[in-house]
């Protein structure tokens, strides 16, 4: 079965070969500092529109290796569907072509963590993994992937999604990448924001999920994809991962000039 795109022409160009310039101009941009692609365990990235946080994205996937495996974990911004939704069959419609679902690790996944639930429904409007896959299509042309989008705010559940996905990674024979897809503090002062985000990611940094999770609540950051997050650092840890680096950091006021109510973006690497 095929989901057709919900945002193409929107968070990003349906012209294949606009949305190509556009990736190419993110990633060199990306690959002036750092030219030498690092192996990395996973990455957290936002999923705003391309003009407002296509640079930030960019600048993480042009500083890492891309695999053919990719598994995605995203927040679900839109009532309907399961708590711990994904799809382990069929392909996304996207402008480059048809992206696959890597159906045998989805499945092993699923028996890994039940608590995941198969749902369409979920994932039918949802922009927070579409936006990414026009990156890893260009950067990794033979792109299989897993859609993973979560509403559950209980931090047992995420770990344990958590703790499964890291026994499944560990037991592949190929590399996958693991992806967190999130946006930052919302709708607040430019100021207030960077200072609120900058408390988030210092956890995320010590790569410390529960001190992240605790953090998010207690200090009323409105990080819509923190739980992804919170699963993607609970299974890094397990892999053994010892460091994570922020490699970009930018508000919308950077692009639109408006401070008083803006979006924070992060793009961040573990490894």
């Amino acid at each position: 079965m095929i989901r057709p795109s919900a945002v193409s022409g929107r968070f990003y160009p349906s012209d294949k070969k606009r949305l190509a310039l556009e990736i190419e101009q993110f990633t060199a941009a990306g690959q002036t500092k750092k030219k030498k692609k690092v192996p990395v365990l996973g990455c957290i990235v936002p999923h705003a529109g391309y003009m407002y946080s296509g640079h930030v994205a960019g600048a993480v996937y042009s500083a890492i290796e891309i695999p053919a495996r990719s598994i995605l974990f995203g927040p679900r911004h839109f009532p309907g569907g399961e708590a711990m939704a994904i799809i382990s069959e069929g392909s996304w419609q996207m402008p480059f072509g048809d992206a696959q679902i890597d159906s045998d690790l989805a499945a092993t996944l699923k028996r890994t963590c039940p608590l995941l639930r198969e749902d369409r429904v979920a994932h039918q409007r949802e922009h927070s993994l579409e936006v990414q896959i026009p990156f890893l299509q260009y950067l990794a042309p033979n792109l299989r992937f897993v859609p993973v989008v979560l509403a559950t705010h209980r931090y047992q559940d995420l770990e344990a999604l958590g703790h499964a996905v890291a026994q499944v990674m560990a037991v592949q024979k190929d590399p996958i990448l693991l992806i967190a897809s999130t946006d930052m503090n919302h709708y607040e002062s430019d100021a207030v924001t960077r200072a609120k985000d900058r408390k988030a990611i210092d956890r995320i940094l010590e790569l410390d999920p529960r001190g992240l999770y605790d953090t998010v609540n207690s200090e009323d950051i409105t990080m819509c994809g923190y739980a992804a997050t919170v699963a993607m650092l609970v299974a890094v840890r397990d892999l053994g991962a010892t460091q994570a680096e922020l490699v970009r950091y930018a508000t919308s006021g950077d692009i639109t000039g408006d401070r008083d109510e803006v979006v924070g973006y992060a793009g961040l690497i573990v490894r």
